[in-house]
């Protein structure tokens, strides 16, 4: 199992180029980052993990400019995503953001992507939430197919271009590997349908272990599966490395350079000490 970090990058954190330098250096293998455009100041969409809405959620950085940052100091770790709010971001300039970031990277680039819970912010993206999963289809889909086909054309309800050419292709071959977050037998459906990975929430094994058997009957197969947000508990690794998940990312917390840096040396010993 690969241990990567997840974060939300601020402006008032540690900048990426040291972030990137500090994961790759302590022989992790992913960075994982996290997106909110905007926090509406009218938001009455409950805080899914509970209580008030942390101070970090309104000052995030963009993960794409995040991510290329840091391809452009590290050749090794794995730039996720994670996860890219794909029904608050046109398709067509999410494949060239996305696709520049592989090519920069040396195909190292993750494609997580998911609807999001705050309502007021893809209201103000033009999204219905009523229709943000059908619309989350179209986008993966038509994301997909601008990576794969030239030209690339595309035709739904919500999705709609005629023959198009987008440079750069990605490094990866088809396309860099995409995986769904989310939580609900809708996300299940979803994950099976454009044939990707899970990304999940820290949420407790008995609970990963349901969605994990909804996906392998579904599927017929193995679904890759990974997670934002890993609590450094060696114990609750057991338990992931135990359900068949190839990777996680221990969550740091949004901190000053050198807090995150002595941070990131503890995680760096634990998993030396899991590892054995």
């Amino acid at each position: 199992m690969k241990f990567g970090i997840s974060t939300f990058v601020t402006d008032d954190g540690i900048d990426p180029v040291s972030l990137a330098r500090g994961v790759e250096e302590r022989g992790f293998d992913s960075l994982v980052i996290a997106e909110h455009t905007h926090i509406p100041a009218s938001r009455e969409s409950p805080y899914p993990m509970g209580g008030e809405l942390p101070a970090k959620y309104y000052r995030t950085l963009d993960p794409f400019v995040t991510l290329a940052a840091a391809a452009a100091v590290t050749s090794r770790i794995e730039l996720f995503t994670g996860i890219a709010l794909l029904i608050q971001r046109d398709p067509i300039t999410t494949a060239k953001e996305a696709a520049s970031v592989d090519l920069i990277s040396g195909g190292r680039f993750v494609f997580g992507v998911g609807a999001g819970w705050n309502l007021e912010e893809l209201r103000h993206h033009g999204t219905d939430p009523k229709t943000r999963g059908a619309l989350l289809d179209e986008r993966i889909d038509a994301v997909r197919a601008l990576w794969t086909e030239e030209p690339a054309e595309y035709h739904g309800k919500y999705v709609d271009f005629d023959p198009s050419y987008l440079r750069p292709k990605p490094v990866q071959k088809p396309h860099p590997p995409i995986y769904v977050g989310g939580d609900s037998d809708a996300t299940v459906k979803r994950i099976i349908r454009h044939e990707a990975g899970w990304i999940s929430n820290a949420f407790p094994a008995a609970h990963l272990a349901k969605r994990i058997s909804q996906l392998r009957d579904g599927a017929g197969h193995d679904v890759p599966l990974a997670q934002f947000g890993t609590p450094v508990d060696p114990d609750y690794w057991r338990a992931l490395e135990d359900l068949g998940f190839g990777q996680v990312a221990l969550l740091l917390p949004t901190e000053s350079r050198d807090e995150s840096l002595r941070l990131l040396d503890e995680y760096a010993e634990q998993v030396a000490t899991y590892r054995g």
